[in-house]
Parts: structure tokens; C-alpha cells; sequence
């Protein structure tokens, strides 16, 4: 089935601007140490998703039990299945921990259920399939990575996504991790190619204490078109535009060499960009709905302006 319906993943930066469709597959791209563990954890916590299914693959082991103690926590372990493959597993284990992470996605999916799947990490998956291909004498090809890698990871996550229509969905996540804050490291432009859009976490704003650490600029979500209505993205894109102008121009206005009236876009960015900032931050324990995200959104720009 197309993807036509919002879901709510409780994150205000992600349900504003850059609205999840029912059924869509998105990239969390983030090196490590950006918060990206505690970003799924919050999304487990507050979507509105049926079922939440959480793959840890490749992962450290002492994360897991963090992960299902502390940041999922009772809460969100009611409604939630947790598949986990260590680091230390055999490749092999950890390809299977990522097909098993799906297939039970599945079979809620089949059952009608609306699934919201997190799978942390695609990129120890796609390193778990480069040993097993090496192993075997496949021939190394992109910085390292045999023919097969690019050929498993849209097998995988091709599975993901609507059922039939009138059924249930998988709203997919899969974290990709930058090595060095790298975004054309080969997986995570191959993810980019086969993903309905992705979600970019940045350390130079982890840096500035802001979280959930997400650069909206850098971000998108390719389906926002068709699940929002046309008052609703051209604010999410006017509030893009002077984002970018603010920052563009950040050097000029941090040193006092800017005059006021001088640029009027970005006197409005200015202005505004208190609000924004306050408006993308969210507590751990502070779950946004959509309809309050969207108010927010509505609060910084009511009317058409820009």
C-alpha cells in the first residue's frame, strides 16, 4: 500500500520537520557518541506504534542490558521485542540477528499490527557480510567491501514497509554510523540511495549541549510530501530557509559586524532562532505528540509568510 498516514514517533524535531509516513525506511546517521542509543530509546517510549521491535546488532554487549534496563525501561519493554547479537557473535550471527529482527517485524505486520522497527546497527550488518565475503575469497571492491554487501542491504531492507492494503506496516529506522563523521563512507551512501530519506545527528551540536542532537538541514524525510498538508511544509521549509540563513551568515552576527536592516531574512532569523532552537530540544523523559509538534511549528510561523 502507498504510504498516505503520519506516524508519531514522539520526537518534536522529527514529527515537525521531518514527518514519518506510516511505512517509510529512514537512516539515522550519527558517528558515535551523538546520542543516538537514547534517541531510539525515546522513540520506543513515546511512538504510538502497536509494536516496537529493536535489533541490536554488532553492538557492545554492555549496552544491551543498558539499553533494556535504563533507556527502554518498563515502559517501554511492554510493548516491545529486543533481538540482540553482540560484537563478539560470529558474523554469521549477527547477519541472521538482523534477518530474525525483520521476520518478527513481519509477522506483526501480517498479524495488521502498525510496527515501528529500530535496527542499531545497518553498518555492523553490512561489516558482519564483508567477513563472511572475504572469508570466502570474494574480491574486495569499494574501500573494502565486496559486490555482495551492496547487493544484501536492499534484500534486507526491501522487506520493510506496508503491507497490504487495508494491513498493517513497518515503519523502519535503521542506524548508519559515520565512521569520522564521514557521510560518503560507501554504506552510508548506499543506505542514503535506498532509503525513504534520512535523519542526521551532529556532533557539533551534541557539542553544544542541544538534544536530541538532530541537524535539520542536513536531514529529510522524502515522504513528508505526501503525509502533510501544504500549510504544514511550507512552514517546515520556511523554518529550513532561516536556519540556513542564520548559520550562513552566524560569523558576521557573532562578531557584531551585521547591522540590523541590512538583510531582512535574516533579521527575521535572528529574531527567531531562540524560539527554533527551544522548539527542536527535548528532555529525555518529555515525549511530543504530533499535534503538539505541529502546533509548535504553527506557533513560530501562524500565517503565510516568506
Amino acid at each position: 500500500a502507498p504510504i498516505r498516514d503520519t506516524l508519531d514517533v514522539g520526537i518534536r524535531a522529527i514529527n515537525s520537520m521531518l514527518t514519518v509516513g506510516r511505512g517509510q525506511r529512514i537512516g539515522l546517521f550519527a558517528g558515535s557518541g551523538v546520542g543516538k542509543s537514547v534517541l531510539l530509546g525515546m522513540m520506543t517510549r513515546f511512538t504510538t506504534a502497536d509494536v516496537v521491535v529493536v535489533g541490536l546488532i554488532g553492538e557492545r554487549g554492555r549496552e544491551v542490558k543498558e539499553f533494556i534496563d535504563e533507556i527502554l525501561g518498563p515502559e517501554g519493554l511492554k510493548r516491545a521485542v529486543v533481538i540482540a547479537s553482540p560484537a563478539d557473535d560470529s558474523p554469521l550471527m549477527r547477519l541472521r540477528a538482523a534477518m530474525y529482527t525483520t521476520a518478527v517485524a513481519e509477522f506483526f505486520r501480517d498479524q495488521g499490527l502498525n510496527v515501528l522497527m529500530l535496527m542499531d546497527s545497518l553498518t555492523r550488518y553490512a561489516q558482519a557480510q564483508r567477513e563472511i565475503a572475504l572469508a570466502v575469497g570474494e574480491p574486495p571492491a569499494t574501500k573494502g567491501y565486496p559486490p555482495s554487501v551492496f547487493n544484501k542491504l536492499p534484500k534486507l531492507v526491501e522487506r520493510t514497509g506496508n503491507g497490504q492494503q487495508g494491513g498493517g506496516s513497518i515503519t523502519a529506522f535503521y542506524t548508519v554510523l559515520s565512521e569520522g563523521d564521514d557521510m560518503q563512507d560507501p554504506i552510508a551512501d548506499a543506505s542514503r540511495a535506498i532509503l525513504d530519506g534520512h535523519v542526521v545527528l551532529s556532533r557539533r551540536l551534541a557539542e553544544e549541549g542541544h538534544y536530541p542532537a538532530i541537524d535539520v538541514e542536513a536531514s529529510v524525510s522524502r515522504v513528508m510530501p505526501q503525509v502533510v498538508d501544504e500549510g504544514w511544509l511550507q512552514q517546515a521549509q520556511l523554518c529550513r530557509r532561516l536556519m540556513a540563513h542564520y548559520r550562513q551568515n552566524q560569523d558576521l552576527v557573532a562578531v557584531g559586524a551585521y547591522q540590523a536592516g541590512t538583510d531582512q531574512v535574516l533579521d527575521v532569523a535572528i529574531d527567531r532562532m531562540p524560539r527554533i532552537k527551544a522548539m527542536l530540544r527535548q528532555g529525555l523523559t518529555e515525549g511530543s505528540d504530533i499535534d503538539t509538534s505541529r502546533k509548535a511549528l504553527n506557533d513560530l510561523f501562524p500565517g503565510a509568510e516568506g
